[in-house]
């Protein structure tokens, strides 16, 4: 009996041994360390030559010159979970950020290996986008924090923040010290592994800088999704469809997917029935002669609208003009398009109203003839990719543009500077171009082939 309660001790403690110094263990109420706090068993570092080593419980990853962005990922892969862990950077060229579900290709890069995939941000540089979510080496930036400005000072500089990172099903939620920062919705990626980035760096003076690590853990079942208690705008990649969080916040769609409810032709008590058509979910104006609003003719929504948060996406053609109005009144009795603030949507390299205007107030995302939209080129997504855009008008007339989820460009309706504006445009003809109080959303037929999907709506009050 000794020598059975002996073999049973010495299997039990090889046990323990094997289970703590694989890095995970296992708590009571369901949550894995996956850092032991004294060696790095369950990780390898890939991609790059950054060094990472165990510092008093705190993995601490050193920059080097001439490496390419190095991360420390988990040998084991994950689907759903949440993840939470301690990060801290010293300097503020030391950007990092945590894979979630992130992927690996060993041959990529001459055999050198590239990390891809979802990337929650560390960003401690005057941008202050930390929490937000990139596309690390595939799409870029999915969740720049210019969609939620109140997130940007969340992030502390020099000391730990904490991270709370939900990845279950297709969405993707972030909280930075308790704030409440990015939703992503997509599926590009249902599973891989969690990562720790040390990046890369430009300066050589800049080697050795560090980044900091600790108290990583994550819950792979019995998961207790926490809710969003504000309201932030969601990048939601569903086709035509609102999540419960956006349905709960008052969004709704203003396209169905299906058929041409809730809109008709401008100056028309109908849809077209021709020209524009729905097929697989995209609503789409067919290519005719370049001609503003001469074949099928502009299409605007049923109901009106003042002040709201509008979210849609585009996919341009090759030399293609369109355009998203938005206080549109039908008033104007005007011919081809109807009157009305414009979003623009051009092919800005070879349309040429791009060229003709005032310093560029023609070009994509700009408010056509008014303001030039400030893009940045890392944002636009090529012609036949989707682009997304954004107009918020709040109920003080302050107006927004975004593409891609960037702040392009910002007005007061009804102002000084507006009017001035209006008045040394296309629509000093029209007294009080801008300022209904209410109005249609228009999308325009231009002539040109293009396409939309994912039209949504928060009214705000």
């Amino acid at each position: 009996m000794k020598m059975f309660s002996k073999l049973f001790l010495f299997l039990f403690s090889g046990i323990l041994f094997i289970s703590c110094s694989n890095g995970a263990q296992k708590s009571d109420d369901g949550w894995v360390d996956l850092f032991n706090g004294k060696d790095l068993s369950g990780w390898k570092a890939v991609a790059g030559t950054a060094n990472f080593e165990v510092v008093d419980g705190v993995i601490v990853g050193s920059a080097v010159a001439g490496s390419p962005n190095t991360f420390l990922i988990t040998e084991e892969t994950y689907g759903d979970y949440i993840l939470e862990l301690d990060l801290k950077v010293e300097n503020l060229t030391s950007n990092s950020g945590i894979m979630a579900r992130g992927q690996f290709d060993p041959a990529a890069r001459d055999g050198n290996g590239l990390v891809y995939g979802y990337q929650v941000e560390a960003d401690p540089s005057e941008r202050a986008w930390s929490a937000g979510i990139y596309d690390e080496a595939r799409r870029g930036w999915l969740y720049p924090l210019d969609l939620n400005p109140a997130a940007k000072t969340a992030f502390k500089m020099g000391e730990f923040n904490h991270y709370r990172i939900e990845v279950i099903g297709d969405e993707i939620k972030t909280w930075l010290n308790g704030q409440e920062v990015a939703y992503v919705v997509d599926d590009m990626d249902s599973k891989g592994f969690v990562g720790l980035q040390v990046h890369s760096i430009r300066n050589p003076e800049d080697e050795g800088n560090k980044t900091y690590f600790k108290n990583v853990k994550i819950k792979t079942t019995n998961l207790d999704p926490k809710p969003f208690s504000s309201s932030i705008y969601v990048v939601n990649n569903r086709l035509n469809e609102l999540t419960d969080y956006e349905k709960n916040t008052g969004w709704k769609l203003l396209f169905n997917g299906q058929n041409s409810e809730g809109w008709k032709g401008a100056y028309k008590d109908e849809f077209p029935d021709f020209g524009w058509s729905v097929n697989d979910g995209i609503l789409t104006i067919a290519e005719s002669d370049g001609g503003e609003s001469t074949n099928a003719g502009d299409i605007v929504t049923k109901e009106e609208f003042s002040a709201f948060d509008l979210g849609f996406e585009f996919r341009l053609t090759e030399g293609a003009n369109s355009g998203l109005k938005y206080f549109v009144t039908l008033s104007e009795g005007n011919k081809g398009s109807a009157i009305g603030l414009e979003y623009q949507i051009l092919d800005d390299e070879k349309h040429p109203d791009a060229k003709m205007g005032k310093e560029g107030n023609r070009t994509l995302s700009s408010l056509y003839d008014l303001i030039t939209a400030q893009k940045q080129g890392r944002f636009i997504n090529p012609i036949g990719e989707w682009n997304k855009g954004r107009v918020v008008v709040e109920p003080n007339n302050h107006v927004t543009h975004y593409l891609n989820g960037l702040k392009v460009l910002e007005y007061d309706r009804g102002s000084e500077e507006f009017r001035e504006l209006v008045a040394n445009s296309k629509y000093k003809i029209w007294p009080n171009f801008g300022e209904a109080e209410q109005g249609h959303i228009l999308l325009q037929d231009h002539g040109n082939r293009v396409s939309f999907k994912n039209i949504k709506l928060k009214s705000l009050k």
